[in-house]
């Protein structure tokens, strides 16, 4: 029996939009992972990683946020039970908690990030270009999880249908991806200090 068939015989057929965003997800997991490899390309070509005159990486408080927009998936996996109770109001305020939650990690991320640019800049050697461009894509895709929620609660807001319980569960697939995506990053970029 097919992948389909098994799904089909268990009542469990994914929604389009899940299987979109699943698409969405690998193809954007896929530039973080090369993003990543010239990373580790740069680093083993060069004599000193980070070059003299650059900063280590800091480690606690990226790996705290890390931990943290980590956590924001069991609101997010809360909600997503509660829109299948039929619970809307309880959906609703799992994910603006999961959005919250979410949106002071992008803060603080870009925090450390400016921090980052005043103590050096992309222009400065491989290691600070690849290293800004890692962070800045993983940024980039917290951001655009935040209007996926932003999106989501307005229509929450307003009614629970079949539909938004499939939106629900496609932006659930992509915060898991996402997190996915912070740890490899923030490991990488810690990764001098280790």
């Amino acid at each position: 029996m097919t992948a389909v068939g098994i799904e089909r015989a268990s009542g469990r057929v994914r929604p389009s939009g899940w299987w979109g965003m699943a698409l969405f997800a690998a193809t954007e997991a896929t530039l973080v992972a090369v993003l990543i490899g010239s990373y580790f390309y740069l680093r083993f070509e060069s004599v000193s990683w980070p070059p003299r005159g650059v900063p280590e990486p800091p480690a606690v408080a990226p790996l705290a946020l890390m931990v943290a927009l980590a956590a924001s998936l069991l609101p997010f996996a809360g909600a997503l039970a509660a829109a299948h109770a039929g619970r809307r109001g309880r959906a609703l305020a799992l994910v603006a908690l999961a959005s919250v939650v979410q949106a002071a990690c992008l803060a603080l991320q870009l925090h450390l990030f400016l921090a980052d640019l005043s103590r050096f800049t992309p222009q400065q050697s491989a290691y600070a270009s690849i290293y800004y461009v890692l962070l800045g894509a993983d940024h980039a895709h917290v951001a655009l999880g935040l209007l996926f929620d932003l999106w989501l609660l307005l229509r929450l807001s307003t009614k629970l249908t079949a539909y938004r319980i499939a939106a629900l569960q496609a932006i659930g697939l992509y915060w898991i991806v996402v997190v996915g995506m912070t740890v490899a990053v923030t490991l990488t970029a810690i990764s001098p200090r280790i």
